[in-house]
């Protein structure tokens, strides 16, 4: 008959993937005629509790080329950007989300410039990005626990008369010709 134990320990409880697509702008001293290029840069990020949801606090910096005077200078814009999301993510075996819960947050698709228009001195753009959010809790696991042990074998370390003789004849049964 097996017996079973519960063994507790930290596993992944919860797990999730969103999609963010939001909108910024930057006004510019100078009135663009076309923009050249965009790319996003130091994006960091982590999570945290808050109330049963998940906390997702990051920062990047876009940087956009842009050229004007009648496409005759060009200039790169810098911003950072910080967000913050509050995310729900549901959780194995009625779990819940505590302060001693561990969160990763991951970038499955980095921040990316996916839309972008100007009008006078003002750059519209479009950020996407996804993120892979990670709840590792305390969990308990059944394992079956089997009364058949294996007995342990005695070791001696000493050999017996008739060993020690076997041993001895096949020394004395080497080929010393073995070098011709």
């Amino acid at each position: 008959m097996n017996k079973f134990k519960e063994i507790v320990t930290k596993a992944i409880v919860g797990k999730g993937k969103k999609t963010f697509k939001n909108n910024y702008e930057i006004a510019l001293e100078d009135e663009v005629d076309t923009v050249l290029g965009c790319w996003i840069i130091n994006h960091t990020m982590s999570g945290k509790n808050n109330n049963g949801k998940v906390k997702i606090n990051g920062s990047y910096d876009v940087n956009i080329w842009y050229s004007y005077d009648g496409n005759t200078k060009t200039d790169v814009a810098s911003k950072r950007i910080n967000y913050e999301h509050n995310v729900d993510i549901s959780l194995k075996d009625d779990g819940n989300l505590n302060d001693s819960s561990e969160i990763i947050i991951r970038s499955l698709k980095n921040p990316t410039c996916v839309e972008v228009s100007s009008e006078d001195n003002v750059i519209k753009y479009v950020v996407e990005k996804e993120l892979g959010i990670e709840i590792i809790g305390d969990t308990k696991v059944k394992i079956a626990i089997y009364n058949d042990e294996e007995e342990y074998e005695t070791l001696d370390d000493t050999m017996s008369e008739e060993e020690l003789d076997e041993v001895i004849s096949e020394i004395d049964d080497v080929n010393e010709d073995y070098l011709n």
